[in-house]
């Protein structure tokens, strides 16, 4: 019998610190004590020797790079106008992939290639295409690739997208956060709609098959009418796909979130129903839910993957398909080969000596348990497709967590089969995170503050 909480009472029960789960295990839970670089060069080596001919690798690249601070902002990134450090850092990762290329030992087949930061645009064209030509030099493209770029509407030009469209990209997500002029002051990112509206032009006119929007709820000083203005703003512009993501107040790691306080933010009641209001408003415009945070239109090929099946999650994000090697490059990036994941040094100045020093970064790991590898499976399915499938059912079920599926199960959030296996409800959609987190056996086992890691959920 379900007896469905109220959405006061489903908030307070789970608006509690949780991962994002673009991972698994997450980063605080790594094995970093057991992590070698030989148990890593060999986990990349078995991945792309099992997969490149067939699906092919994925690489993210992360230009760390902005001009000015956003103090919302929980991204790695390195606050400069000197643009003379674009030359240097684009040679260290090209050093850096000249390192992965001899690990891999054969031609790369890349099947999905993005730039992330940090902001990609503020780097030139010029050195921007410098970059991606070399780097693909030597490699083949998959017939089914995706190369996507972040662009910040201020300084993204005519010549950034044209540069990186004649070099195969075909999707560009622009951040938004918000238009309202308040919350714009408030953290540091004044963006007039008219330049959103003049980048998005310029993308689509190029021949851009996919323009995106990331939003955030949750910032200083939103409040319904701001995010529904917002909202109706950017529906005029009729954005592909949209990320509506919500504030992680970590001050505690970011230092740029203290030029606000708590006071300023939505109560989480509030934040909860800014939410819901920014939901119902997409829903009502055709925009469907894809996963966590996400919304597309039905001709979007984020939308076709989810129906085919075929959409995957990693440190990326949500992605139209599934490799089973991803290569990070630059600083802070992170890897995931199948065996295991490895990220970069934090810093640019300590990337760049490492880099210049041994040709690698890497600063930690994690090996995969074969229960690791289930786990991952698991979050993958829910995170993905919102349910869970009777095999893996079968496999990963153990009593604390049918007990906690169960609880879940009767408050109306998810649909439990006899056979065993589960399905998200549409009640149940906004709280993914928390489902997936009952798989998480790491987080279980050991012990530690999560308020002082995550952010919370809703």
């Amino acid at each position: 019998m379900i007896n469905s909480l109220s959405p006061a009472q489903l908030l307070r029960k789970y608006d509690i610190p949780t991962p994002r789960y673009t991972s698994y295990p997450t980063v605080p839970y790594w094995d970093t004590a057991s992590f070698s670089q030989e148990q890593w060069i060999q986990a990349v080596r078995k991945s792309f020797d099992a997969t490149n001919h067939t699906e092919g690798i994925s690489i993210y690249i992360h230009l760390p790079f902005c001009e000015s601070l956003c103090t919302y902002c929980a991204c790695n990134t390195r606050i400069t106008k000197n643009h003379a450090v674009e030359i240097p850092y684009i040679q260290a990762i090209l050093k850096e992939w000249e390192h992965y290329k001899l690990i891999m030992g054969g031609k790369p087949v890349i099947r999905e290639l993005h730039l992330g930061g940090g902001t990609p645009t503020f780097f030139r064209a010029e050195n921007l295409r410098w970059l991606i030509s070399y780097l693909l030099e030597g490699t083949a493209i998959h017939d089914d690739f995706a190369f996507s770029f972040e662009g910040h509407p201020n300084n993204t030009t005519a010549e950034h997208l044209q540069t990186l469209f004649d070099l195969g990209f075909t999707r560009v997500s622009f951040g938004v956060q918000d238009l309202d002029p308040k919350v714009q002051q408030t953290i540091h990112r004044i963006q007039p709609f008219e330049n959103l509206l003049c980048a998005t032009e310029k993308a689509r006119a190029i021949g851009y098959e996919s323009v995106s929007f990331d939003l955030v709820y949750g910032l200083p000083f939103q409040t319904p009418f701001t995010v529904s203005d917002t909202i109706e703003r950017i529906l005029t512009l009729r954005p592909d796909r949209i990320a509506f993501y919500s504030y992680a107040h970590v001050p505690w790691l970011k230092p740029g979130q203290r030029g606000y306080s708590e006071a300023d933010l939505p109560s989480p009641a509030l934040k909860r129903h800014l939410y819901e209001i920014g939901r119902h408003l997409l829903r009502k415009a055709d925009y469907a839910d894809i996963g966590m945070d996400h919304f597309a239109l039905r001709h979007d090929a984020l939308f076709k993957a989810q129906v085919s099946g075929t959409l995957h999650r990693n440190f990326m994000g949500y992605t139209t398909s599934h490799t089973d090697l991803l290569i990070g490059l630059g600083a802070s990036a992170i890897s995931d080969a199948r065996g295991g994941y490895a990220q970069n040094i934090k810093t640019a100045e300590e990337y760049l000596g490492a880099i210049k020093t041994t040709g690698t970064a890497l600063c930690k790991g994690h090996i995969h348990t074969e229960e690791d590898q289930l786990m991952r499976q698991c979050i993958q399915q829910i995170s993905c497709q919102g349910q869970l499938s009777h095999t893996l059912w079968m496999q990963a079920i153990t009593p604390p967590i049918l007990e906690a599926l169960l609880s879940m199960e009767n408050e109306g959030i998810l649909y439990l089969y006899e056979e065993g296996g589960l399905r998200v409800t549409t009640a149940g959609q906004p709280f993914i995170r928390n489902i997936c987190q009952v798989f998480d056996q790491r987080m279980r086992q050991e012990k530690k503050d999560q308020s002082a890691i995550f952010s919370k959920a809703i």
